[in-house]
């Protein structure tokens, strides 16, 4: 078949096959904008991210900061002083001694044949305690007394003799030589009895001491000797196997003696005549009155203090002798003063202070104190009851160091 059969559709110039349009067709091109558009977007978000990580690193190291420089101010417990709590009561430990004391010695030799007394045993005044052998003695006044018959036979045969001289003077018979020699034979005959009595009588007085009598009232504290010892008369004022030992103690104890020491800047305080009360640990709710009865009326030049004597009635039996007390003196309250604890005290080389909070800086104020009450002491000035006062400070404390300020509760706790 030739191509004149069939003969091929033509077009235009310009017109192509269908199937030529379909298969050499081109997809649309993507618009370049929109691809900056998301670049942009995603540099802005990593931007926002890294200014925010900026923000939040400086505020936690503002935050970091703020909470180390609240970390290194100290926090401080403070107190405010009180006024007049314990200005009245001035309490000092004291010793109690019984009104009279004695001890008991023996005033002759021997043995110690009995006692009857131990102790705590309540005597009265001559009561016999105990009897004392003194056969040295008894030997002594039994020759004594008959050296006392001998002379007194001298005396009487001399008085005899005397008056038969005068007799025969008075007839001219003797001469007056013989008369004087005779009478002066009689006096002094005299003398000697007069003598050997004297001596009778003193070993008379030491025999007598073999019985040991109690001096006043009171009680036995001591005993110490006993049957068969040997006793050596004299009191006790050296050391050796001779030396005198006490053989009894005697207290007397209805009446109490009370010894106190007062601080020489209380002194001027305390006057004869006025109450003090005594207390002591072993029973603490007690309290038993006495009375100031005098002083030394000077001042202890190694102490600095004042020997106050305080006498109490003691027919209770409420003290013994011996014990230990605390005495409380009633004192006039210092004008202007205060009271701390003596925890807040500083001492330093340049004197005592104490820590004292203002506007939040620490001041460290000199004080003087007046009263030392033990676990507080008074305070005469320096600080007043407006004062934040710490408690127990540190030795690094300075003035001018910042703190926080914490009031302590009424039990002392922050």
């Amino acid at each position: 078949m030739s191509t004149q059969d069939h003969p091929l559709p033509t077009t235009g110039k310009n017109d192509t096959p269908a199937h030529a349009d379909a298969s050499h067709a081109k997809p649309p091109a993507e618009k370049p904008g929109g691809l900056r558009t998301v670049a942009i977007a995603v540099a802005v978000a990593i931007l926002l991210a890294i200014v925010y990580g900026l923000h939040v690193r400086s505020a936690s190291e503002k935050r970091l900061t703020i909470a180390t420089d609240e970390a290194s101010i100290p926090t401080v417990t403070v107190i405010h002083p009180e006024q007049g709590i314990k200005a009245g009561d001035l309490a000092l430990p004291g010793n109690v001694e019984a009104f009279t004391d004695t001890p008991i010695y023996s005033r002759t030799n021997g043995y110690l044949k009995k006692w009857y007394f131990d102790i705590g045993a309540h005597v009265h005044q001559g009561d016999l305690l105990a009897v004392i052998e003194t056969p040295e003695i008894d030997q002594q006044l039994s020759q004594s007394r008959a050296e006392l018959e001998r002379m007194q036979a001298n005396a009487n045969l001399a008085g005899v003799t005397a008056n038969r001289w005068d007799t025969l003077l008075a007839k001219h018979a003797v001469s007056q030589q013989e008369a004087d020699q005779t009478r002066s034979n009689f006096i002094a005959a005299q003398a000697a009895v007069d003598a050997s009595s004297a001596n009778v009588r003193r070993l008379e007085q030491l025999q007598s001491y073999e019985r040991i009598i109690a001096p006043f009232d009171g009680v036995i504290t001591a005993r110490n000797t006993d049957i068969g010892d040997l006793i050596t008369a004299g009191s006790s004022s050296g050391s050796g196997p001779n030396t005198p030992s006490e053989l009894f103690h005697l207290d007397a104890s209805n009446r109490l003696r009370v010894y106190v020491s007062v601080p020489e800047v209380d002194s001027d305080s305390i006057h004869n005549g006025d109450e003090a009360i005594l207390t002591q640990d072993a029973n603490p709710n007690q309290k038993i009155s006495g009375r100031i009865v005098r002083n030394a009326d000077a001042i202890n030049q190694s102490t600095r203090t004042l020997r106050v004597e305080v006498d109490l009635d003691n027919a209770k039996g409420l003290l013994r002798p011996g014990a230990f007390v605390f005495v409380h003196f009633h004192l006039p309250p210092t004008s202007g003063a205060v009271t701390i604890p003596s925890n807040t005290l500083l001492f330093r080389t340049e004197g005592l202070r104490v820590g004292v909070v203002r506007n939040d800086r620490v001041q460290l104020v000199p004080i003087t104190i007046g009263q030392d009450f033990g676990n507080a002491v008074q305070v005469t000035s320096g600080i007043t009851p407006a004062d934040a006062v710490i408690v127990d400070p540190s030795d690094s404390l300075a003035s001018g160091m910042l703190v926080h300020p914490k009031v302590a509760t009424a039990g002392g706790q922050s």
